[in-house]
This record gives structure tokens, sequence and C-alpha cells, in this order.
């Protein structure tokens, strides 16, 4: 079956005061052939120049439609349900106007989804990261390409994609079961979609192939509603959001229902808390929020989370105010988890939270070692060299008899990682093993130009620690002292390499790359615009 014989897609564009940007994402989805019948954009009241973008566009274009909305409706959810009502295709496909469909997304979602019979087809889906232009894969793992799902409750782990714009919609299943967006200003009203989407049981069908770029600009004057978090009232927005979605998945089946909670306790709560930030007012509203909303959860909710986020809750729980430790809280809800030192115990001897909090971390003596949420330092040692701490854990690290360690770059595009040879760890009086680890940056440099990254890399940088009772763990490392100035480095290949270390907003360590004048000059650049966002973002609030 070529494209011009499958059955037709309707692409549904909102926007809202977009003229800069709306023309990329309406040009992405006409381009994807003919397997898109028609482009719906919807401009929701823009007071900016969208409107005549939009009817210039069509004016030259016939399968693009634009619909004017003469009143703001203050969200995506009515704009959206707008197209939803003027598609005519057999399918739909969202889209909003900062971001693009890669060519032939919709080719392959109306391939797959016509193969199985399939109600909904979901995709692979990047965040761009912009300027950088590095992709961060969306929920990586989550999905099996080629897989069909029968029913939802299936598969309750699938309660952890919310997004709508990745994801293939037969429109007479959307009819049948009056699946419809929140209307009005509800923020994040994808999850409320989404749970109405899963409640009503569809067949799912899965493709490997990318079907949607999201564009992340933080540095924008207006940055995304999913970036706005300058005050408590995003963070509300969420609650409330996700309020509403796990009643109408718990409504369908009780097994969605618990899964959606456990995924807000593992996810959102621990994304939130790792940016908490240090506005002292912000803290305290966003602290009595979050223990309000965490009194809802069944105990059976919270014993079902990873062990990290069952003891955010508890902590959080026996406090009305946050903690003067509360720092150790933002890196245990990191990704990975650090729970950093010290470690008390409790008057029986059991790991507690601290002195002052003595909230017991239950099931820490039985965790399995690569679970454990191990803290590694890392300083300077020398040229091409750092020297790291491995922190014991109430013993437990001990127990296993960690013996090499070594580090590893992975590309924070994607992609594979680099690592380093392994060397021996040495105990250390008092607890806790050392290491110096050698690293070759040029190598490195080398290694992220292969694999297509060009003028700027990207790193995140790890350490896995091999153990004796065969177990590893691997984690990111906590930069100390003077790890994080930048240099300028010569290279042989490249003249001049730049290296920017840099602490990540989890606390870990990450590197910059820039080899030869280009990407020296690319680095600075992206340095002066995001000083020149930073400044905006400021003047704004």
């Amino acid at each position: 079956m070529n494209s011009s014989n499958l059955p037709t897609v309707s692409v549904v564009v909102i926007a809202y005061n977009d003229a800069g940007l709306v023309g990329e994402a309406v040009s992405s989805a006409l381009a994807q052939g003919p397997v898109v019948t028609e482009v719906i954009a919807v401009n929701d009241a823009s007071s900016d120049g969208t409107a005549r973008v939009l009817d210039d566009l069509a004016s030259v274009h016939p399968r693009l439609k634009v619909v004017h909305r003469t009143e703001n409706s203050g969200g995506c959810g009515t704009p959206r349900n707008d197209g939803i009502a003027a598609a005519s295709g057999r399918y739909v496909l969202f889209l909003d106007s900062d971001d693009i469909l890669p060519p032939g997304a919709a080719d392959t979602l109306v391939r797959t989804a016509e193969e199985h019979r399939a109600p909904v087809t979901v995709g692979a889906a990047v965040r761009r990261e912009l300027p950088q232009q590095h992709d961060v894969p969306w929920m990586p793992g989550l999905h099996t390409p080629g897989d069909v799902i029968e029913r939802p409750a299936d598969r309750p782990e699938l309660v952890r994609d919310t997004l709508c714009v990745n994801k293939l919609y037969e429109r007479a299943f959307l009819e049948e079961h009056g699946l419809r967006f929140p209307d009005g200003r509800f923020v994040y009203e994808d999850f409320v979609f989404t749970s109405r989407v899963l409640a009503a049981a569809p067949r799912i069908a899965v493709t490997g192939d990318l079907v949607y770029v999201w564009h992340v600009r933080r540095g924008a004057a207006q940055v995304s509603i999913s970036l706005d978090r300058k005050d408590v009232g995003n963070w509300r927005s969420r609650i409330e959001a996700h309020r509403t979605a796990a009643r109408t998945l718990a409504a369908a089946s009780p097994v969605l229902g618990s899964a959606c909670h456990v995924k807000f306790l593992e996810y959102d709560l621990c994304m939130y808390l790792r940016e908490l930030g240090t506005d002292p007012d912000y803290r305290a509203a966003w602290w009595t929020l979050t223990r309000e909303y965490l009194d809802t959860f069944a105990e059976a909710d919270i014993e079902a989370a990873a062990s990290h986020a069952r003891w955010i809750v508890r902590v959080l729980r026996a406090t009305a105010t946050p903690p003067a430790d509360v720092e150790r809280l933002t890196r245990l809800a990191a990704q990975p988890p650090r729970l950093l030192p010290p470690y008390a115990v409790g008057a029986s001897g059991e790991p507690v939270w601290s002195e002052e909090l003595p909230v017991p971390l239950d099931g820490l003596t039985t965790l399995p070692a690569e679970e454990l949420p191990v803290v590694v330092d890392a300083e300077p040692a020398g040229r091409g060299a750092v020297r790291i701490r491995v922190h014991d854990l109430y013993g437990r690290l001990a127990e296993a008899g960690p013996q090499t360690a070594r580090l590893s770059f992975m590309p924070r595009a994607g992609g594979e990682p680099v690592l380093a040879r392994p060397v021996e760890l040495l105990p250390e009086r008092g607890g806790g093993w050392t290491a110096v680890l050698p690293f070759r940056l040029a190598g490195l440099a080398v290694t992220g130009r292969r694999q297509g990254l060009r003028r700027m890399q990207a790193w995140n940088v790890g350490v896995g620690v091999r153990c004796a009772d065969g177990s590893s763990v691997f984690t990111s490392l906590r930069p100390r002292g003077r790890l994080l100035r930048r240099r300028a480095l010569p290279s042989s290949r490249y003249g001049v390499l730049l290296a920017q270390p840099y602490r990540t907003g989890a606390g870990a360590l990450a590197l910059r790359l820039a080899p030869g004048a280009e990407g020296a000059l690319h680095l600075v650049r992206n340095r002066l615009h995001r000083a020149r966002a930073a400044r905006v973002a400021r003047a704004a609030g």
C-alpha cells in the first residue's frame, strides 16, 4: 500500500502568539505527503501576527484550513477540541505550534495502525534542546517497537507517557467515547486527555520510528507551560491535573489508578523536588501543597513506589516545613538518586533519615546493591584525571565488596556511552573507597564526532563500581573543589579543545566539549545566550 492509498490523517496544529514558529510547524505537517489530507490550524485569538502567517500559508496550500477563535481560551485544550470538531480524516494527529513532525511520521503511524487495527498508535518522541540541538528521548524503554497492547490495564506503566502529541488516534474512536480535552484554562490538559484515552481501553500499537520533535527553548522570553515554574501555581496545576487523571483511571481500572499514583511519586514529585530552588517562600508553599496532596494517597500506593520516592514521602509527612538538610532530599530525588551523608541510625540501630528527623529508611537493608543511592564525589587530580571517593551507605556497599571503578561518558543527545578503563578502588581509613580515574578528552571528542556530535558535545559523566559479589553500582558524580573550571586544551587534531565541566540541575557532573575554533566559538555563543536569557527571565520576574 503506497502513501496515496493510505487512510487519511487530519493534523491539528494549535497556536497562540507564535508567528515566528508556527510556519515551521505547519510546513512539517504539510510535508508529510498525501497521507495528510488536511492540516487544521487553530489560532487561539492571537494578538501578534499568527493569524496573518496562517492565512498567508492557507492561500498557497489548499490542504491547510485555518480556524480563528474570537476569544482566547486560556489553555491548549479548547483549540485542540476545535480541531477535532473540524477534522474529516480517518485519523487525528496533534502538533503544537513550536514543534515539528519529522519526515514520514504520519505515514509510519498510519501503516502501524492499519496493520494492527489499533485505535491508538504511539511512536518515539524526543525533546530537542535549543539552541544546543541535542535530542533527549522521551520515556526511553517504556514502549517496545512492534508491540501491540490489547488493553492498557495489561501494561499499567503506560500511564507514564502523558503526551498526546506522539500518538495517532482513530477519529471514530474519539467520537465513540466522547474523548476531548478539558476546556478553558486547564494546565497539563494532556494528562487528563491521555487518562481518558487509556480508560476507554483501546488496543495500542507501537512503532519505534521517531514521530515527534518537541522543541525545548529554556531561554525563550515566554517559556512553555511545562517549563514555567517560577511560582507554585505551576505545581498546583500539575497536582490538579494528576488528581483528575488518577480518578479517571481508577474508575476504569484500579490497576491503572494505582499506577498513576506511583508514577506521580516516582516522576512528578521527584522532578519538582530536585528543582526546588532556594527561594524560602516558594519552598514553604511547595512543601505545604505537596504534603496536603500526599495525605490523600493510599498507603499501598506509597509502598509500591521505589524506595527513594517512599523515603521522600515519609520525610515530607514528618515535618510541616522544609528541614535544614532539604538539599539531601533534592539529591535523593535526582536521577540517579543519591543519599548524601551523614548517615544516622535510630534507637534500634536501623537506618533513619537524620537525628533530627528519625524517619526509617525502610527496605534499605535488603535493597539490591544496584539500587543503592550511593554518593560518589569527584575532584581534580591533575591534568587528565579525577579523584573519586565512593561513600559507603550503612555498610551495604561494603557487603558487596567494591573492587574497581571506571568513568562513563554518556552523550546527552542519546547514543552509546564511552567507557574509560577500570581502576582499582582502595579502602579509606574511616570508611569509603578512593581511586584516581584517568580520561582522555581528545579521544572523547573524536568519538563524539563519530557519533554525529559536531560543534558542541554535551556529556553526562557517571561512574560504574564493580563489586566482588558480581554486583555493580552506577551513579552520577558530585563535583567538588575546582572541578568545574573551564579549560582550553591544545589539541594536535583540533588545534584547541575547549572543555567546560558543569553541574546539572540535579547536582551531577556533566561536560561540554567544543573541538576546534568553530566549536569553541559555538560554546561561547551558547554561554552568552544563556546569560542573556537569564537576564530576560530576571527582568520578567
